[in-house]
């Protein structure tokens, strides 16, 4: 009978608009859940017979839940820099817990705290997932495997080999020429005094410190000899501690003539300490060819411009940045810093479709299909707002208003079924 498919499609109704109204409830609880994501709850119809005829039978209806996890909240500044936010598509890659073995989900979520053994969690307790630098500042990408937990107390106390050494200097145009001869190791023995003499502290991978000198002398209009040795020359095993030598060309404007200098003197240096100490290659920047970023010849006095040299025994750890494409440096309280965690961004082809879990955390499932894995804005990927928190995408104002509407069809719902009583009432008395 029809009337007993009408009461039904109103039970059905009184379902779908409680369905309605938990996303709701659940949206309005969550405004102020950083990177909640909302859910827009729509409908379907039940269908019982495809065909009309002479009677027809209700189906009903069914709610149909739509997640809004591609929806991006609104960006809000924080006041702690392990606050992030990611501006664009994508979600941080963390873990359950620290081992690799932990299970992986995927978040917006970006409230990220030290906890105490100096791992970045969030409020929900998933570790944020990054890939370790090396020195150099490289990572090796293999996956979700080749991730770690993001930890940077652990530098505390250890030692980072110098890697790099930038001088600008100006060496004095109108200097005499030296009279007398010249051969490679003469300014590292004493043999020749130099012209213009300047020392750098340089680190070994232990932290201890070593100095190297860096001599000139000029030996023709425009041309001057160089060596980098080490003081005391005990310190290397190179033959009286000479660790490179060639000849430095200036252009007639004073710029440096790089193509006519000797590239050992602009190659990478790689000490060997006699200490058994490790050593990492050294960037020699002394100038670009051409240019007057580096080493340059001018009337004035010989003197340094600028030098800066890295390395050492790194400190207490003081603060953690985080830039734009997702490189965690660790800030220490001797004004040092060193890049150590190259933060990942996980993009999915359809992000709708992933599966959510506690913690306002997602996991992989069929509908989302397979995750990337790629820096921040590669590939689409959003990028890193520090200092910032993604706020819940949801808009009051519309959910007060579906609620209104999710109560009136529920109230309408109740009234399909006492109607369909009373005229089942109707059809019992006709026996009367």
């Amino acid at each position: 009978m029809s009337l007993y498919s009408a009461l039904y499609a109103g039970v059905s109704g009184l379902g779908a608009q409680s369905s309605a109204m938990a996303g709701v409830a659940d949206n309005i609880t969550n405004i102020n859940t950083i990177g909640y994501k909302g859910v827009s709850t729509e409908f379907r119809t039940l269908v019982t017979s495809g065909g009309l005829s002479s009677s027809y039978s209700a189906g009903g209806v069914a709610a149909a839940p739509q997640a809004l996890i591609s929806k991006q909240g609104l960006i809000q500044a924080s006041s702690s820099q392990t606050d992030l936010a990611i501006d664009g598509a994508g979600f941080f890659v963390v873990r359950t817990g620290t081992g690799a073995d932990s299970d992986v989900a995927f978040t917006r979520a970006g409230a990220f705290k030290p906890d105490v053994q100096g791992f970045l969690r969030n409020t929900s307790g998933y570790y944020l997932q990054g890939w370790r630098l090396d020195a150099a500042g490289n990572f090796t990408d293999t996956g979700l495997d080749s991730l770690q937990a993001v930890r940077v107390s652990d530098l505390t106390g250890s030692a980072s080999p110098t890697s790099q050494l930038r001088l600008r200097a100006n060496l004095q145009s109108d200097a005499a020429v030296l009279a007398g001869p010249y051969t490679a190791g003469d300014l590292a023995t004493g043999t020749v005094t130099p012209q213009f003499q300047r020392s750098f502290d340089i680190y070994d991978a232990q932290g201890s410190a070593h100095r190297i000198s860096m001599g000139f002398v000029k030996t023709a209009p425009n041309e001057w000899q160089a060596e980098i040795f080490a003081v005391p020359a005990t310190d290397v095993t190179a033959t009286d501690g000479l660790l490179a030598s060639g000849t430095v060309k200036f252009n007639p404007d004073g710029s440096l003539d790089l193509a006519g200098s000797s590239a050992a003197l602009f190659a990478d240096l790689t000490p060997t300490w006699t200490n058994g100490a490790g050593a990492q290659p050294i960037d020699l920047q002394l100038g670009t060819d051409g240019k007057l970023d580096g080493l340059i010849q001018f009337s004035g006095p010989s003197a340094i411009i600028s030098s800066s040299v890295d390395g050492g025994v790194l400190g207490n750890l003081a603060s953690i940045e985080v830039d734009e494409t997702g490189v965690v440096s660790a800030i220490f309280d001797d004004g040092t810093s060193r890049k150590v965690f190259q933060l990942p961004v996980a993009t999915f082809l359809n992000p709708d479709g992933l599966t959510r879990l506690n913690g306002n955390a997602f996991a992989l499932s069929s509908a989302s299909g397979a995750v990337a894995i790629n820096p921040p804005g590669a590939l689409g990927s959003g990028m890193i707002s520090s200092s910032s928190l993604e706020g819940s995408n949801v808009d009051l104002a519309s959910e007060f208003t579906s609620m209104i509407r999710f109560q009136r069809a529920y109230s309408a719902s109740s009234k399909i079924i006492t109607t369909v009583d009373d005229m089942l009432q109707e059809l019992s008395n006709l026996k009367r």
